[in-house]
């Protein structure tokens, strides 16, 4: 169950596509981003695959972002660790 608010304190990048990320009810997830940065078609978002602009992420308002809010998800996914439910439900069906 994710709290009515929720929000991000600290990201830690611990892989190349990794980030440790804390929130501020003490959960900690580690999320790889690199399987949802590889299946994207977008340019746009496929370019955060370049590692220096992958590591330019920061926490603004609670929330990971990178540049001016190019790339952002949802906090409640990232703290269900949940990046491609679209994806995992698409081959299920």
């Amino acid at each position: 169950m994710t709290p009515a608010t929720i929000n991000i304190t600290t990201a830690e990048q611990v892989g190349d596509y990794a980030l440790r990320l804390s929130f501020d009810d003490g959960t900690v997830q580690t999320i790889d981003f690199k399987p949802f940065l590889s299946l994207s078609r977008h340019p746009g978002i496929r370019a955060y695959l370049e590692p220096e602009r992958f590591a330019a992420h920061r926490i603004e308002y609670g929330e990971l972002v990178w540049g001016d809010y190019d790339l952002c998800f949802p906090t409640a996914d990232l703290y269900h660790n949940c990046l491609l439910r679209d994806v995992t439900l698409g081959k299920a069906a």
